[in-house]
């Protein structure tokens, strides 16, 4: 997987091992998945970005029931906020698990379709380290 996914994994984990809650994990996750789609909508667009992370939300809870709650997402725009009220009522360390369990079926599911090596470059303006304050985005549609 991309190193900055992998760098957004590992800084969830050290937030649960920090014995942050799970709200601030969910923050953080969130941060992370706006960060993702700012960086693949110009591509993709973002009904692409939004398409491809309801798959992923949907492939995703099969293994982590947790997710289902964030599914509720689909109806409208794929601001990740019920993503993180679903992470958000998990453990912290519950809370990474589902998220880096939809991170992994996202990026496996961006490689088949546009090629392992694009999927790389285009993420590669992930930041490693999410950021909680970032500025508010609008949603996807």
């Amino acid at each position: 997987m991309h190193h900055g996914l992998r760098g957004i994994q590992a800084a969830l984990e050290r937030l649960a091992a920090e014995d942050a809650d799970a709200g601030s994990v969910a923050d953080a996750a969130r941060a992370a998945w706006l960060q993702i789609a700012a960086a693949l909508s110009p591509i993709i667009g973002r009904q692409g970005v939004a398409a491809l992370y309801r798959r992923s939300l949907h492939l995703a809870q099969a293994h982590n029931p947790a997710l289902a709650a964030a599914q509720d997402d689909t109806a409208g725009a794929a601001d990740f906020s019920a993503l993180r009220a679903a992470l958000a009522g998990q453990t912290s360390g519950s809370a990474v698990a589902a998220n880096n369990a939809l991170l992994d079926t996202f990026h496996e599911l961006l490689s088949r379709l546009i090629g392992a090596s694009l999927t790389e470059r285009l993420l590669g303006s992930v930041s490693d380290a999410p950021s909680t304050d970032l500025p508010a985005q609008d949603p996807l549609p």
